[in-house]
């Protein structure tokens, strides 16, 4: 087993957690000798158009095992995402129709495929066994979890504790997503460290229809541009595989250097040590906030378009669009807060309803990129600038 050690070592890369890693070289050993390929799951309820930056930790890891020649199948959750995943949910989702659930599922696919080798990739849907599901078969299901165990979960503990409805529907969705295990015969799940209580829910159920758990591998959970909240469409903190090559550049130049090592390890796959020592060494964190936007947008538009974006966001926020003479403000860096104190701070604001009408009419912008209303927002350690209005431009500097 030598073998599968190395490779269930490389595997392990980069991940937060192997349940278990025994397990997993011994399904890889198995799987060489009778020349049959791991079945490999990700879960994906289409909840929304957008595959961000966060999805693509994972999806990165399910490369490998294409790499590697297993079956890797991309479940599309369009009966699960009718639900909603409850996961750290402190409220109940909003039930999605079935005709945008379809939308959803088809953007995500071809987003995806920027990552994965489509040749190479199994597409499914869960609506496929779960919507066939007899009424005896779903009450079959139902036994398999007792309702103390579902409690156990913490956001269900504390939406109970704290006397917020939970639904009877969100108390079946770990199940759903354990039977889609049982119909796929899953040797490998993947999943964000939040999918934790899921996908440990899929091994007890696949046990109890008497096949062999899967081995659950779990990913960190990239945080946004804010720095502070993971990535999320629906907190205004993502970048979406698709967006345009400018608009990822400038918004990777906007988050906070405290996200460079970590973007750059996870979404790019350096060193973190490496990229340690060279912030120790006095390297300028924006200069490497730009090598990380250009690999980024290489990553997912090519070498060509990372060359013209950077060019264009040098050329326009370097040299045409701040003005020589901006004025520099003396704040002490990095500044945490919301984007509407940000802007009534600014020297000349007449007031903070000023500050709030500028943020709705989508007139401020800070290192390029647009600021909303209730945004939280970093001007981070290397400084920028933010444009006010039309005219308006102040420069931050570099103060400790």
């Amino acid at each position: 087993m030598d073998d599968s050690e190395k490779i269930v070592d490389w595997l392990a890369e980069g991940t937060e957690e192997v349940v278990s890693r025994e397990a997993l070289a011994l399904k890889l050993y198995h799987s060489k000798k009778d020349q049959r390929p791991l079945i490999v799951k990700l879960g994906v309820d289409p909840t929304a158009p957008d595959i961000h930056l966060g999805h693509t930790v994972v999806l990165e890891k399910l490369r490998q095992f294409q790499e590697l020649g297993h079956r890797v199948v991309f479940l599309i959750g369009d009966m699960t995402a009718r639900i909603g995943d409850p996961s750290e949910r402190s409220t109940a989702r909003t039930a999605l129709a079935a005709k945008d659930v379809a939308t959803f599922a088809t953007t995500y696919v071809e987003q995806a495929s920027k990552i994965l080798n489509p040749a190479r990739l199994f597409l499914r849907y869960n609506s496929e066994w779960l919507g066939r599901l007899s009424f005896d078969a779903t009450l079959d299901l139902l036994s398999k979890m007792t309702l103390a165990r579902m409690l156990e979960r913490d956001d269900f503990a504390q939406r109970f504790n704290q006397h917020v409805p939970i639904h009877l529907h969100e108390l079946i969705y770990p199940l759903m997503q354990g039977y889609d295990s049982v119909a796929l015969a899953t040797d490998v799940e993947l999943g964000g460290t939040d999918q934790r209580f899921n996908i440990m829910t899929a091994r007890h159920i696949q046990q109890t229809y008497g096949q062999p758990p899967e081995v659950g591998i779990f990913l960190p959970i990239l945080e946004g541009t804010d720095g502070v909240r993971r990535m999320g469409k629906s907190l205004g903190n993502y970048i979406g595989v698709n967006e345009p090559a400018d608009e990822m550049y400038g918004k990777v130049m906007s988050i906070p250097d405290a996200l460079i090592v970590r973007w750059a390890t996870l979404l790019l796959g350096r060193s973190p040590d490496a990229m340690r020592q060279r912030l120790q060494a006095g390297e300028n964190p924006r200069d490497m906030k730009a090598e990380l936007a250009h690999g980024l947008v290489a990553r997912f538009w090519s070498s060509e378009a990372a060359n013209q974006a950077e060019e264009r966001f040098n050329r326009m926020f370097r040299e045409h669009e701040v003005p020589a003479d901006a004025p520099l403000l003396d704040w002490r860096l990095p500044w945490r807060g919301t984007a509407l104190d940000l802007v009534a701070d600014l020297p000349g604001m007449p007031s903070r309803s000023e500050a709030k009408r500028l943020l709705q009419q989508g007139g401020v912008t800070l290192n390029g990129v647009r600021l909303g209303l209730g945004q939280e927002v970093e001007v981070p350690l290397s400084g920028g600038w933010i444009k006010v209005g039309k005219r308006r431009h102040y420069r931050f500097g570099r103060h400790g």
